[in-house]
């Protein structure tokens, strides 16, 4: 019988025996379990576990065996193949660095996506959707005019819902989402921004960090909330910089850390290796 790979990840109050029962569930139908992480949180009391198995039953059968493990331990969980790429919406305004490199890493095979559109309030980047082979969608939004900002939004939602899309990705999207948007696609999209210590907020940040002669950048990549770049965080990197280092240097710099920090983020959600613990992220890497 040939088998399929399948993800199963899942959260509960901590308890013993869940480990056994789980596993237990899967290898009475002959599952082979590839790999096997748990963690159990002490402050909030939250177990997770993300298992990665190959089994030739049927969805069906494994559904109904983990049922009964869910209903016994009040299981939050989820099971997927392994093998297909997550359809993704890429949004992003005029920088290119960070739709670039997801999207060559998509067409080498190193990100497990598939990339159904880019989505841009600007047509900048058009070309470089194009060269990729991918849909440009121009969905424009004018400063200060709600109602455009509504009809960006509801266009948003539109090719999510035609496009079957599961993950949305703000690859430098210069746009604060609303409350309601965030809302709805929680849990489901991802966002990247810098790092500052101190911080700085505005235009021009990385001017403003060579002006007060910084020492580390970085980029934080999370989840979107309804509050602002306070959602919860699924990777950061920093690099060390000092004098040297024009407002250009840090520019590139900074960009390259959002580039590789986007990219492992939206690389373990696709896995299924985060799973969020109130405000926090377990990342199984």
């Amino acid at each position: 019988m040939s088998t399929r790979p399948r993800v199963l990840t899942l959260s509960c109050p901590d308890r013993p025996g869940i480990v056994h029962a789980v596993t237990g569930a899967l290898v009475a139908l002959d599952a082979n379990i590839t790999e096997s992480q748990q963690f159990g949180d002490p402050d909030s009391g939250l177990f997770s576990m993300r298992v990665a198995f190959d089994a030739g039953a049927s969805d069906e059968a494994l559904r109904a065996n983990l049922e009964v493990v869910a209903s016994r331990f009040d299981l939050d969980w989820r099971m997927s193949p392994a093998d297909e790429p997550v359809r993704t919406l890429v949004m992003c305004s005029k920088q290119g660095h960070c739709l670039n490199d997801l999207l060559f890493r998509v067409r080498s095979g190193d990100l497990p996506l598939a990339v159904a559109a880019v989505v841009s309030n600007h047509t900048d980047l058009a070309p470089l959707a194009d060269f990729y082979g991918v849909p440009f969608h121009h969905v424009p939004v004018v400063t200060g005019d709600a109602a455009s900002k509504e009809r960006a939004e509801e266009r948003l939602l539109e090719l999510v819902g035609e496009l079957d899309v599961e993950l949305v990705v703000l690859a430098r999207y210069m746009q604060v989402l609303s409350d309601g948007l965030c809302r709805q696609l929680a849990g489901r999209a991802i966002n990247i921004h810098h790092s500052f210590l101190p911080s700085f907020k505005g235009a021009k940040p990385y001017h403003q960090a060579h002006d007060r002669g910084v020492k580390i950048i970085g980029a934080t990549a999370h989840y979107v909330t309804a509050d602002l770049d306070e959602g919860p965080i699924i990777e950061q990197e920093v690099e060390r910089v000092d004098h040297r280092h024009s407002p250009a240097d840090l520019v590139r710099v900074g960009q390259d850390v959002e580039a590789r920090t986007l990219a492992r983020a939206v690389r373990w959600h696709a896995e299924q290796r985060v799973l969020l613990d109130g405000h926090r992220t377990v990342v199984f890497r």
